[in-house]
């Protein structure tokens, strides 16, 4: 019980610092991250809030998943599906998140939102509470293909980036960065987040045991 709540508080976390990281990229305004490229390119074409769509493409994405893995999905992966959007929503009505006025300010807040958005699907995947909707696709192909992480990754920017850039998404030299780099800082970030949810499970559950 003591580590679920653990988990559960990892999981939500972790999907605090995703969402702040994907709206850091777009408010970046260097070219959005392949999905927010759909998500923005969608809202263009029709209407509702970014944040709207990143929910709508998720049951998409989460449906596909569970086909391929004929397997039904945990309650984590509905949860993230439902709250990313709600969150990057939210995170884009915040005043203080402004554009940078110079490339400097700009090429930071965009790393900064690729770092911290890595480091968040991290933190969630960890938890072990389901994965969300693009990273039960990303974590099912791996399993299907065998392909390293950073390549499935990739291969999946790539897609989403055309289609969204057809419905007229932002497309700019940070979508490149972001889809070449993404990859590779999931690559590092998942062991270690990995590595941090066991050791604060383990911890609690030892001190739990030592209070009774």
């Amino acid at each position: 019980m003591k580590e679920s709540i653990v988990r559960w508080t990892v999981y939500f976390l972790g999907l605090l610092v995703m969402s702040f990281g994907i709206v850091l990229t777009i408010k970046a305004d260097m070219g959005s991250a392949p999905w927010d490229v759909l998500h923005i390119g969608l809202y263009r074409q029709f209407g509702l809030t970014i944040g709207t769509w990143s929910i709508i493409v998720g049951i998409i994405v989460l449906a596909a998943s569970s086909l391929l893995s004929k397997q039904w999905p945990q309650i984590g992966a509905f949860l993230n599906m439902l709250l990313v959007g709600l969150m990057i929503d939210m995170y884009m009505m915040i005043p203080a998140l402004q554009t940078p006025h110079t490339f400097i300010g700009k090429m930071a807040m965009l790393f900064g939102g690729i770092i911290i958005t890595g480091y968040g699907m991290g933190l969630y995947i960890s938890a072990k509470m389901g994965a969300g909707p693009r990273d039960s696709l990303m974590l099912v192909l791996m399993e299907k293909t065998g392909w390293r992480v950073e390549y499935i990754r990739i291969a999946m920017e790539v897609f989403v980036l055309l289609v969204g850039w057809i419905l007229g998404g932002p497309v700019s030299i940070g979508t490149l960065i972001f889809s070449v780099t993404i990859g590779k800082v999931i690559g590092i970030a998942l062991p270690q987040c990995q590595q941090w949810t066991a050791r604060m499970a383990v911890a609690k559950t030892g001190m739990n045991g030592l209070s009774r």
